[in-house]
């Protein structure tokens, strides 16, 4: 195997010594009338000498024997003319000196030396791409021999351009690009590496209809989920596979590539068209600083550590209590941020003593809040856990945190907070208090970022469905009008980065999470997207509302409100919450007493007089299966 590129260039070094003898004499040839050329033949012999030895050796320290041209790209081509004006220069060089010395005859046209550069450029890098162009010639030959599969590119811009020419080099994919799709008036017609756009996206379905395609490529990673649940529908109804780029907030420190197409998945059809946010700002917060994140290991956590990442800080601290998240966590960073320095630590919020001594070594600057227990029907029938944790804990951190002098803490809350029914949304209620407590005490930016459901956290709906549809059905939801607001994991981080550097301190701020999407809907979708039919291939059955549980969600508590920021997908309360710093601290100690002693009464009926806008009660859900 290792012997071919060398046999191969050896022929590329004896072409080079050809063509290198017949640029000289062509630049003679083309400079010179017919009857001149015996007259100056001796200098051209002189010069062709002079070339081999100079040129040949300068193609070599350039690396252009040591390539497999059959992969020659614009990248090859830049190499090919810097090696060839720096050989020729030093050959011009040469030259002059003998012209100088009178080594050689008097009048030899110097404008040759242009002219052989001209056509070193032109028969060198012709010669090697010829190469490339014979290789594709019979990579096409052999992909025609055998049936190929022949995939429709939805998006002509810089994603689908790289799929195309993807697809295009190799040929263990075995599909060929047939055409595009773009809604770009501009692009309709015109050609991108050989294939046409020939459509908008909403002829997909005439498409479809009119020409053979095997599979179609998604490769719009802005498309907002119209885009996507239009070109998966078209496709399902044909029998057609199709998949997707992931979206803008996925590939963030990532790269767009034929490797990452993958199904389309629940999340790209409820996608929304990304938005920007502040680098300077978020870099500001960021970059150089040592940064904890509790809860490192959950679906939450993970994504603030991938995309913290990116910005270089100069220590990440995954702080987690599950041994094997934090290791999954840590082998995923590793590899993709092999510079930077990670510290795992397993720990759980509830141990202050160890808290204290992992703040006391790290000395974090920034803190990223997310350990939490956040499973409504699992708190409701395990209430001191989840004061323990979600409360406790975050008094822990909180408290530690304000002691080590950190400059900028963020509490990762959720819209189950806001006029709680459940034990785990009055649990986060607390949680808050005590942020903005400490925020109003001490002037330090400590906020709250409120957001509601993410798909695909674990625990969550999607994965629940997918189960239920894997094993044949039914699918279980609670209510045929149940609503919940859902955004993407990586779509919710993105924002959260964006409203920690906007926070000065005491702020609560609310994720703009759209429209409220309906579970019965979801599950719909999720079946289609298996490829199956619902209420045909897949029962749908309805449990029941379970104690805690709400049919639509709050954003914002009743008479709170909340006003536009400097970014379009981040709200603030427009007056910030006063909270009682003494009756906190009674009420918080008031649970932790019976908390300790399980006095699950108590728990519930301080949590309703402490929270009177909640309604908490706390009987053990019929189905703790049915998730929302």
């Amino acid at each position: 195997m290792s012997s071919r590129p060398h046999v191969r260039n050896r022929f590329v070094l004896i072409g080079d010594i050809a063509l290198i003898i017949v640029s000289v004499l062509g630049s003679f040839a083309l400079r010179l009338d017919v009857s001149e050329l015996p007259f100056y033949f001796p200098a051209a012999l002189m010069m062709c000498a002079v070339a081999l030895l100079v040129k040949i050796p300068v193609y070599y320290s350039f690396g252009l024997y040591r390539r497999l041209w059959v992969y020659a790209s614009t990248s090859e081509l830049r190499l090919i003319t810097v090696a060839v004006t720096t050989a020729t220069v030093l050959t011009s060089g040469v030259m002059l000196l003998l012209i100088n010395f009178k080594l050689l005859q008097p009048g030899m046209p110097r404008s040759a030396l242009g002219i052989d550069w001209l056509l070193s450029l032109v028969l060198i890098g012709g010669s090697r791409f010829a190469l490339r162009i014979l290789a594709e010639q019979n990579t096409s030959s052999r992909e025609a021999l055998r049936e190929t599969k022949r995939a429709l590119i939805i998006g002509a811009g810089d994603a689908g351009a790289l799929v195309v020419r993807e697809l295009q080099k190799s040929s263990q994919l075995n599909l060929v690009p047939v055409g595009f799709l773009d809604d770009d008036p501009a692009k309709q017609n015109h050609q991108i590496y050989g294939v046409s756009v020939i459509g908008r996206v909403n002829k997909i379905a005439d498409i479809l209809d009119n020409q053979r395609v095997d599979e179609v490529i998604i490769a719009i990673p802005s498309a907002p989920g119209s885009i996507i649940r239009l070109v998966n529908d078209a496709c399902r109804k044909k029998g057609i596979s199709s998949r997707t780029m992931p979206g803008m907030y996925e590939l963030i420190g990532g790269k767009v590539s034929v490797n990452r197409l993958r199904e389309v998945d629940i999340t790209d059809l409820l996608r929304r068209e990304p938005v920007t946010i502040d680098d300077h700002l978020v870099g500001s917060i960021l970059s150089g600083k040592r940064i904890m994140v509790t809860g490192a290991g959950g679906s939450i956590g993970r994504e603030i550590c991938r995309q913290v990442a990116r910005w270089s800080p100069a220590e990440l601290i995954l702080l987690g209590h599950g041994e094997n998240s934090i290791f999954e966590s840590l082998l995923e960073l590793n590899e993709d941020f092999p510079s930077l320095s990670i510290h795992p630590v397993i720990a759980d919020v509830r141990d202050v003593g160890r808290i204290e001594e992992m703040f006391k070594l790290h000395q974090p600057q920034v803190v990223f809040h997310a350990a939490a227990h956040k499973h409504v029907p699992l708190m409701e029938a395990n209430v001191e856990e989840a004061i323990t944790n979600n409360v406790l804990g975050t008094r822990n951190v909180v408290a530690t945190a304000n002691r080590y002098g950190v400059e900028r803490l963020v509490l990762i809350s959720t819209d189950k907070a806001v006029r709680p029914v459940s034990i785990m949304g009055a649990t986060k209620r607390l949680a808050e208090m005590i942020v903005l407590d400490t925020a109003q005490r001490t002037k330090r930016a400590y906020s709250v970022v409120r957001f509601g459901n993410v798909l695909g956290s674990r625990g969550s709906v999607v994965p629940k469905f997918k189960n239920q549809i894997a094993r044949g059905g039914p699918v279980t939801i609670t209510h045929p009008e149940m609503y919940r607001y859902f955004m993407t994991i990586p779509e919710a981080v993105h924002l959260v980065l964006q409203a920690a550097s906007m926070g000065g301190g005491g702020e609560v701020f609310m994720l703009n999470m759209g429209q409220q999407v309906r579970i019965l809907d979801l599950a719909e979708d999720l079946i289609k997207l298996s490829g199956l039919e619902p209420h045909r291939d897949i029962e749908i059955t309805f449990t029941g509302i379970r104690p805690g549980e709400k049919l639509r969600e709050d954003l914002w508590e009743e008479g709170m409100e909340f006003k536009p920021t400097q970014h379009s997908e981040i709200f603030r309360a427009v007056e910030e919450e006063k909270v009682d710093g003494d009756s906190l601290a009674r009420a918080i100690e008031g649970l932790a007493q019976s908390a300790l002693h399980s006095e699950t009464d108590s728990l519930i009926r301080q949590l309703n007089d402490f929270l009177p806008s909640g309604s908490i009660r706390a009987t053990p859900p019929p189905d703790m299966t049915s998730v929302v």
